[in-house]
Parts: structure tokens; sequence; C-alpha cells
């Protein structure tokens, strides 16, 4: 049963139980029949935010820094804008670029593709590999997420070791009120920007369905190379299966090709040439299937059982010429031609009991185990001529990696005040055999057979200073073990220290957080990071480069002025006008390397400040306007705070809306993506300066119909 009409079945329940009680004290009429009473419970709906309530499904969130970003509160997303998804969450750090490619850091930490973060689909990890190659290349079209949930740093730790925290994307679950409801959203933009997302959704009892197609394109700003083209589409089932029980099995896939235009000098990024474009044969394609299956049973009143099942087909492919220069045109005639096959498999049982002890109610335990396997075989090739798909191959090799973690939580209450211990242990196999390598012709092709134990801890604290006002603390464990190339290098003269460590970590949180008349919500907290035994290369050997202290403010607030006033004069002014919402999120970091080579240097996409503000407008669902900035201090794009590698500070603004035209079967939308035509980068890779978009308009309708 899905949950809103879960709710909405207890309610009613409610309502005639109680009825029936209330008859029951009366004599039965003559003729009349007593029916047998029947007792209806449905699981509660999390709040929708801006945080996460103490306990959701099998989860333990109570002395943890979370938000909840909830998409229908905004005007319409496009082209998976993550600027403004993410304006509200303090801590994450984008590097943009114009690809459909993501890439967020995470207080100071490298952001290339959220290695250090771990991103979910509906609780299910989306990276390539997890640990052996953690690189989130696919992220799904907005248009068909829910809300997208965040749990900062090591409070993290149920979902994984990484430092950076968890990014879940929650998709919509089928309609549950009507048979069949199908709409299509199509947008138009500059440069040739279309995009298209259909869904058809409804309940067939006992069956839920839901089922989506989308594709967008472009050709991106730069004079050439600079294309893409996205090609996806999915289904989910949802089944009643008896008292308390829900199966839901989704299936998706995902197409998606894009030109790499190269890097420009900083002196060319910030002028009028811009767009100009210097690899015209560098591309970049990815393909992912990819099923997931999840069984929940309600065990009693106070106990849940979760149980996944994911795998799947992930595959990376590029080619890019040889002979790289800085800012410049490569000098090479040759391709290097990259391949790597990602085959997956998961499970993870979850399960909650909720009991009462020392004249409490409310403690929690949950407890879990998460299996993960994968099969990861590299082929690396050189192709003859410029364009080349394929060449002669160089290297090759077989990558395989087994990791099983067992992980628990126990909420304790004690009045006003909260308390959740927590404890992972991570055991990790990785098996890399090089089967060809053209590079090394005086050393043997490696071999390597690793395991890795790790217990990692956590503990929370929460304590209710009123009502509606709440302190937490939080202090966790993380860790990040060696990926695949940092264990077998390809090239022939890189080699790696005998001693080489995990990198590891300790994260800590304290804050206080609260809400007022539903009108007012503000969160100001202090964090440390420390992240030791970094691993980097230095030379031409893979090492422990050195240790990290990241410390720093972060703060958010938001309020609905209209509402707050309804709330001190007992007016209703916002049925009438609606709401009017200004909100700001803050980071401020210090980040330094302590020691190591690096010692006293800045780690890459560590600014000082990041600053968001702005505000939304919302007319009873029909009108929606936000207006929304990000300023963001200069910062380095690599640990070797190299002067080439200077990201300056920048200052974007968007502005974007939506009118419901006529109920839910006309929507009209658009924007200005970078309203003053800022011309800044957010990116720097080893090819140079990556230009940010420039200002670009888009517009776009949304049609929907109910059988």
């Amino acid at each position: 049963m899905a949950k809103g009409h879960g709710i909405w079945v207890a309610c009613a329940s409610v309502l005639v139980i109680g009825a029936g009680q209330s008859e029951a004290e009366e004599e039965p009429r003559p003729g009349s029949r007593r029916l047998e009473e029947v007792v209806v419970t449905a699981e509660e709906l999390p709040a929708r935010g801006p945080f996460l309530p103490d306990v959701a499904d099998a989860r333990i969130l109570s002395g943890k820094k979370t938000a909840v970003i909830d998409l229908a509160a905004r005007p319409v997303v496009v082209n998976n804008n993550y600027r403004q998804v993410l304006e509200r969450t303090p801590g994450l750090v984008l590097s943009e670029e114009t690809t459909p490619l993501f890439s967020v850091g995470y207080r100071g930490l490298e952001p290339h593709r959220a290695q250090f973060t771990q991103v979910l689909k509906d609780g299910v990890p989306i990276h390539a590999e997890m640990f052996g190659y953690p690189e989130a290349y696919y992220t799904p079209p907005l248009q068909g997420i829910d809300r997208i949930e965040f749990v900062s740093g090591g409070a993290a730790l149920m979902y994984g070791p990484q430092p950076g925290g968890a990014l879940n994307f929650l998709t919509k679950p089928p309609a549950t009120d009507t048979p069949g409801a199908v709409y299509t959203e199509n947008s138009f933009g500059d440069d040739e920007l279309f995009s298209t997302y259909t869904s058809l959704s409804g309940t067939l009892e006992p069956l839920g369905y839901l089922g989506y197609l989308h594709e967008r394109e472009a050709n991106g700003f730069r004079v050439g190379n600079s294309d893409f083209e996205v090609l996806g589409g999915g289904t989910k089932l949802q089944m009643d299966t008896g008292p308390g029980s829900r199966l839901t099995l989704t299936y998706d896939e995902y197409h998606e090709e894009h030109g790499e235009p190269g890097g420009l000098t900083k002196a060319v990024a910030d002028s009028e040439g811009r767009d100009l474009t210097t690899r015209f044969y560098d591309r970049f394609r990815l393909e992912r299937y990819y099923g997931t299956l999840l069984y929940e049973q309600g065990l009693g009143e106070h106990s849940q059982l979760e149980f996944r099942t994911f795998g799947g087909h992930y595959r990376r492919y590029s080619k890019r010429q040889d002979g790289n220069v800085f800012g410049g045109a490569p000098t090479g005639s040759t391709m290097s031609i990259e391949e790597q096959d990602f085959y997956t498999f998961g499970f993870e049982p979850r399960v909650r009991y909720t009991y009462d002890a020392f004249g409490q109610e409310g403690h929690t335990l949950t407890a879990g185990l998460l299996g993960y396997f994968s099969d990861s075989p590299r082929e690396d090739q050189r192709g003859t001529w410029l364009g080349a798909d394929s060449g002669g191959l160089r290297n090759a090799s077989k990558r395989n990696m087994q990791y099983l973690s067992l992980f628990a939580e126990q909420l304790f209450r004690f009045g006003r005040l909260s308390v959740t211990p927590g404890v992972r242990l991570e055991s990790i196999w990785q098996h890399l055999k090089e089967e060809v390598n053209a590079s090394k012709t005086t050393v043997p092709l490696a071999s390597v057979h690793e395991f890795d134990f790790v217990p990692l801890f956590g503990l929370g604290a929460a304590f209710d200073l009123t009502p509606s006002v709440r302190g937490y603390a939080n202090l966790s464990q993380s860790y990040r073990p060696k990926i695949f190339t940092q264990a077998v290098p390809t090239g022939a003269g890189t080699v790696v220290n005998d001693d080489l460590e995990e990198g590891k970590g300790w994260l800590m949180d304290v804050g206080v957080r609260g809400r007022h008349a539903d009108a007012v919500s503000w969160d100001v907290s202090y964090f440390v990071m420390r992240f030791d035994d970094q691993i980097g290369t230095s030379g031409s050997t893979v090492e422990n480069v050195g240790d990290a202290l990241h410390q720093g403010i972060e703060a958010a607030a938001e309020a609905d002025l209209v509402g707050l006033y309804d709330a001190g004069r007992g007016t209703s002014y916002g049925d009438q006008a609606g709401s009017l919402g200004p909100y700001v999120s803050l980071m401020l970091l210090d980040a330094t390397f302590l020691e190591g080579p690096q010692d006293g240097k800045t780690p890459q996409f560590a600014p000082q400040y990041v600053l968001r503000f702005g505000a939304r407008y919302a007319l009873r669902d029909r009108v929606k306007i936000a207006l929304s900035s990000t300023f963001v201090d200069d910062h380095f794009a690599d640990d070797s705070n190299l002067a080439n590698r200077t990201v300056p500070s920048y200052k974007v603004w968007d502005l974007t809306g939506e009118v419901r035209v006529w109920k839910d079967y006309l929507t009209l939308f658009g924007g200005i993506n970078n309203l003053f035509d800022e011309r800044y980068y957010a990116r720097i890779r080893s090819d140079g300066v990556d230009p940010a978009y420039e200002r670009n308009i888009y517009g776009g309708v949304r049609v929907g119909m109910r059988f």
C-alpha cells in the first residue's frame, strides 16, 4: 500500500472504529449483527522538510544533521540544474559543468563525480562501483524525483563509510487515487536545448504502476563538440502482498553521450573567446541498465523489515586525443580509448524494533547487513587516427570486489534527551590482475589481492531545548579504501608504496535547529572534519600525501513571511495572497593540510565561503516564482595550489517560474539561468579551464490528463 493512501485508509478506519465503539455501548438492536472489529495501521509519512524525523522506515536519524529537499515546493527544474536544487543545503559545493554529468564536493572534499559522497536512488548506491570506482556519472531525471534527503558527514554511517555524507534521491511513487494518469513535460531553450519527459502512472488494485521516458539534448555554447544527448526510461511496480507488506520492483535504462570541447587558459576563459573549442574529437558515452527489488514487512505494531536487492550493468566509454596541452589544442595524432564495464549485485536487509524501557517509550534499534559484489573489466586501446573509436590493445585488467558490512544503531530516549550510538563493521576484498600492459616491458604485470577490515563507530545525541528547538551533536568515524587505479596504476613508471593506507577520518557536528509556527525554520552548526592518510601521487609514486583539517560553520534559514504574519495575528491572508519565502544558506570553511607533501596548503574545492540566498513566491499551487543566487569565494582546483588552477570567486543568479493555467491539465514554465550573465568557471581539469554556462533562457509546457 502506498504510504499516502495508507494514511487516508487509516484515518477512515479510525472514524469507523470510533463510531462502532460508540454504538457498542448501546444495546444491540433486534435483528442486528455485530461485525468483527478490524484495526488498520499505516506507516506515518516522514516530514517533508526541512529536517528528517527521528525515525523513518528502518532508519534512525535522531542526533544527525539532515535536510530534505522538496522539489514540489519550487518551480520546475530543467536540465537537472543542481545549482537550483541544492540552493538551501549548506556544505555541498558544485563543480559545475555543461555536460549531463554530476560533480559535488562536501566541506572541501574533492567533488569529481561525488567520489567522497554516497549517492543513492531510493536507498540503492548509484556509483559505477561503490569503492573501486566510486564515480556517480548517472543521476536520475529530476522530473521523476519526489524529494532528496541529505544526511551530513559521518552521520550517514548507516549508508556507508564515506566522509562526504549521503545524498538520497527518492523517486515518485505510483499514483494511488486514479487508475491512470499521464503527463508530458516539454521544454526548449538556448543552444537548441530540448527536453521531454512523459510519465504514465496509476493503481489497479492491488498493483500500482509508473512508467516514464525521458530525452534531452543540446548543442552547448562552445563552437564545437559541446553537444550532449540523454535518453532513458524506466518502470516502477508496487503491490500490496498481504497485511502490512509491500513489494516494489523497478527497472531503469539510461544512455548518454556528450562531447568534451577541451579546456581553455584562464585568460581565454575570462574573455569573449570563452566559447572556443580546443578538442574536437574527445567523446564520452555511458550506458546503465539497473533493477531493484524492495520488500517491506511490518512485524507487528513496533517492528519493520526491509529487504533490498539490486544489480545491473554500467558501461563507461571515453576517447581522448593524446598530447595534452593545458588550455590549448592537444599535439598528438592518436586517441586514448578507455572502456570499463561494471557488473554489480547487492542485497541489504534492515530491521527496526521499537520498544519501551526504563519508564520511557520510543527506544529504537536498527540493524542490517549490506553485501555488494562487482566484476569490473577494463580495456585501454590506442586509436591510430583522430576520432578513432577503437584501436590496438594497450592495457587489459580484471578487477573484482566483494564487500560485506554489518551495521547497527540504537536510539535511547531519556525524557528530552536522546542518545544514538552506532557501529559499522567493514570488510572489503579487492582483486586486481593485469593481463596486458604494453607500457610494462621490464617489470612484471601486477596482481593484487587485498583484504581490509575496518570497524567504525559513531555517537549522536539530541536535546529538545523547547518543543520546537533542538540541539544536536554527532561524532562519527569514516574511511575511504584504495580505488582500482591507486591499487594498480597503468603507467609503466608508476609505483605504489608498500605501506599505502586507506584514508581515515572522523567528523563532528554540533548545532541547534528549530521551527516556529510552521512558517520559520533554521539550522546553525559548527563542524570539524579530520581526514588523514589521503591517497595521492607524488611524482611517480602513489602514496599517502597528507592529513587535512576542515572546520567551519554552516547556517540555513527560511521563512514564510505571510504565514508568519497569519500565525501572529490569527489571520488567513495566505489563502488569498499566497506565501513569500526568503531563505539563506551559508558555509564558512577553513581547510588546511597539516603534514605531508601539501603541508600548509589548502585542499581543492575548499572556498572560505559559499553563500546562497533568494526568495520564493507561491500562490495556492497555481503560481511559483523563485529568485536564487550562489556566491562562491575563490579557491583552488588542485591540492598543489598552482596558480593556473585557481577558481576566482563568482556570483550567479537564476530566475524561474511556473503557472498552472488549467488545473492539472496545463502548466507553463520558464526561466533564465545566470540572469546577469556572470562570466565564470567552477571546474578546472588537466586539459584546462572549463567555462560555465553563459546566460541562457528556456521555457516549456506540461500537459496532464487522468483517466
